[in-house]
């Protein structure tokens, strides 16, 4: 589909979450990214580091990842960044990127109001913890975006003996939005929910909710980043999404992404393959 210039300038007015340029930057790439990236302030200290390297611009249109490949489906996108190696790997083997880089990690966790109705606090099984919410009928709020987390919640639902909620189950409410929005309801309702604990760190409105489980390996939270094909889209900006490709799995934009942290904590952890 050619890419409509216009359609994406505007969504970019409205929806650009980091830049990292100086005012003469000559030059700009779009990303889609996810919502966990921007919503934790990665790209405010990773962008301006690129930048400054490179003169390149990177715009940053941050969704969830299911939405994040949408947008460079239709070639509204130079670059993806984003935390679903199954979606990943279709969009490449559909034609629509080329290779598929490991960039860093984190992880899941599931938090919950303190007084925790359900009992999953210390549970190190995340199945077992969606069983013991959906059994005592706890408030549960989705992302319900199609987002990586989203992804991953729902195949955890289909591993606890629960299954996947019913879409009308009165305890199992779907925002539709991103990660911070979907923390603030779970606050709001002292309710549970899946986050990545990157923006978890980040955020601050938690009310009573806490971190109840964590340490499961199926939680495990892997991003990639992948260069949209020019030869399937051919405004595409390949040679510069590229060098932002290359420039974030070397030693420079690893421990950049090292270096990141809140409250003393690390957000993410590189762990691109070296060659």
């Amino acid at each position: 589909m050619k890419r409509t210039l216009q359609i994406i300038r505007a969504a970019l007015a409205l929806s650009i979450v980091a830049t990292a340029a100086p005012a003469n930057a000559a030059q700009f790439i779009v990303m889609s990214s996810t919502t966990s990236t921007e919503q934790s302030g990665l790209f405010a200290h990773l962008l301006p580091l690129f930048t400054r390297d490179t003169a390149i611009e990177v715009r940053v249109v941050a969704q969830g990842t299911g939405q994040a490949l949408a947008t460079a489906r239709r070639g509204d996108a130079d670059i993806v960044f984003v935390h679903d190696r199954v979606a990943e790997e279709k969009f490449v083997a559909e034609g629509h990127g080329l290779e598929r880089r490991e960039v860093m990690y984190n992880d899941f966790v599931v938090v919950g109001p303190r007084n925790d109705p359900a009992k999953i606090a210390g549970l190190r099984d995340v199945g077992r913890a969606l069983a013991a919410i959906a059994k005592a009928r706890a408030v549960f709020v989705s992302r319900g975006d199609k987002s990586g987390t989203h992804a991953a919640e729902l195949r955890f639902w289909d591993q606890s003996q629960a299954g996947v909620p019913a879409a009308d189950a009165s305890w199992y409410r779907q925002t539709g939005s991103g990660m911070g929005p979907t923390l603030n309801v779970a606050s709001g309702l002292d309710g549970y929910t899946l986050t990545d604990r990157g923006t978890w760190i980040g955020f601050r409105n938690r009310g009573t909710l806490a971190v109840l489980v964590e340490g499961d390996p199926k939680l495990f939270n892997q991003y990639g980043v992948i260069v949209v094909n020019p030869k399937r889209h051919p405004a595409v900006k390949a040679e510069a999404a590229q060098r932002f490709a290359d420039w974030i799995v070397s030693p420079s934009g690893q421990s950049a992404i090292a270096a990141y942290r809140l409250g003393g904590e690390q957000l993410f952890f590189p762990n691109a393959a070296a060659r």
